[in-house]
């Protein structure tokens, strides 16, 4: 368990290597980091120069917890009532003034044991236990909270006062999602769930299959048209009629080949994309669909995979697949517009759309932005300070008029960029 100090020791000792390497990488010769890398990697992080449009500005950055340190996690900051909802892997959940930065309400659900009479007193230097979030989620006045134990909480998002909990069969590792007066979790055990929203009431379970062998990761589902829509660890796209549970259609966007195990690893850990009556989904092992909400008919497909989600704007979808290659795509007909491959094994988030431009982290704590059109790279931010440990691990949410973006160790910045 990591204690206050080191991480203070580790910030300081990240600030010096970060001096170092700039004052290593302005004399044209490698940085510090490189001396320890062999040389795939060295391909890997040396990006070409590149001759940016604009200088990304920072207008706050601040700690939040310890982030989620080397764990898997999708656990991405939440815009919603004018506030920044923040959370670290071991409890710690906060609302933050998205122009400030500033704390407006924090909650610890770190776990503590009963030590009877001396339990007060342990309180006061112990952190507890890891909760496990992994997945965070905000709809009108609650936010909801998943936890890798099955645990399902509803905060008050104005005050951060615990509503209710309950716990799921399952590991929930990605963030539950509401509507129709529910909550719905998709769990690692391939038990979906319904929660009442207001009361934490189970409504229904829905038990689907699980392979020998899958990601790390499920799919976030999504709530439309009386439906509950998932991706599964089988390979298929699945639509769950949101009053009962029961599935109303389901249909296989690829299938597994290969003679082991690993070969035949065909999970659909990206979030179901809702468009009109479309819906755009992708498998590990390369499939990218347009599915015909109503029936379940595939409209079209391409051959791209990834586990990360694929993002929309306008009449352009956008993929980052398992290279870390960004594309550009007709939503209607599956049409290639432009590839980026510039950033090639970064282990780049999903792209998210920011205005004129499309904006990434990657794995060694940079953000680049690219532009919507083009796929150009046009800017770039070091958030990280080239460490791994400070990866900007999932997507930056993009708030209107600056970009929020966090990193591994819980740093959350604010950037402004042009509108």
């Amino acid at each position: 368990m990591l204690t206050e100090t080191c991480g203070q020791c580790g910030r300081i000792t990240r600030a010096i290597g970060l001096a170092l390497t700039l004052s290593v990488g302005l004399s044209g010769c490698s940085t510090i980091s490189d001396w320890f890398a062999d040389d795939e990697e060295l391909e890997i992080r040396r990006l070409a120069p590149l001759d940016a449009e604009f200088e990304p500005q920072v207008n706050w950055e601040t700690e939040v917890g310890d982030g989620v340190e080397y764990y898997f996690s999708r656990l991405r900051p939440v815009y919603a009532n004018d506030k920044v909802y923040v959370a670290d892997r071991r409890g710690l959940i906060a609302a933050l003034d998205p122009k400030t930065g500033d704390t407006e309400w924090e909650k610890d659900i770190a776990i503590f044991k009963d030590e009877g009479m001396m339990s007060s007193i342990t309180r006061m230097w112990s952190r507890g236990e890891s909760a496990k979030i992994a997945g965070l989620s905000v709809d009108g006045d609650q936010v909801f909270v998943g936890t890798e134990d099955g645990v399902i909480m509803a905060l008050n998002a104005e005050s951060g006062e615990m509503n209710w909990s309950h716990t799921v069969a399952g590991e929930i590792l990605a963030a539950p999602v509401s509507g129709e007066h529910l909550v719905v979790i998709n769990t690692g055990s391939g038990t979906l769930v319904a929660l009442d929203a207001e009361t934490g009431e189970q409504r229904w379970q829905h038990e689907g299959d699980v392979p020998p062998l899958s990601l790390r990761g499920i799919s976030r589902p999504a709530i439309s048209n009386g439906g509950v829509i998932l991706g599964t660890a089988t390979g298929k796209i699945q639509v769950n009629i949101v009053d009962s549970g029961l599935v109303a259609w389901e249909t296989a966007i690829t299938s597994p080949a290969g003679a082991t195990e690993l070969e035949r690893i065909v999970d659909i850990d990206a979030a179901p994309l809702m468009y009109g009556g479309t819906i755009y989904t992708i498998s590990f092992n390369g499939t990218l669909a347009a599915v015909e909400l109503r029936s379940g008919r595939v409209i079209w497909k391409r051959e791209y995979g990834s586990y990360r989600n694929v993002t929309l704007d306008g009449t352009t979808l956008y993929v980052v697949d398992n290279n870390s290659h960004v594309y550009a795509l007709d939503r209607r007909n599956g049409i290639e517009l432009w590839s980026q491959t510039g950033l090639k094994k970064r282990v780049l988030t999903a792209a998210e759309p920011a205005g004129d431009y499309l904006v990434l982290g990657d794995k060694w704590g940079l953000i680049h932005w690219l532009n919507k059109e083009t796929g150009e790279i046009v800017a770039r931010y070091d958030l990280g300070g080239d460490d791994e440990d400070e990866s900007v691990y999932v997507a930056p949410v993009y708030t209107g008029n600056a970009l929020i973006a966090i990193t591994r160790e819980g740093e959350v910045a604010s950037i402004s960029m042009p509108e």
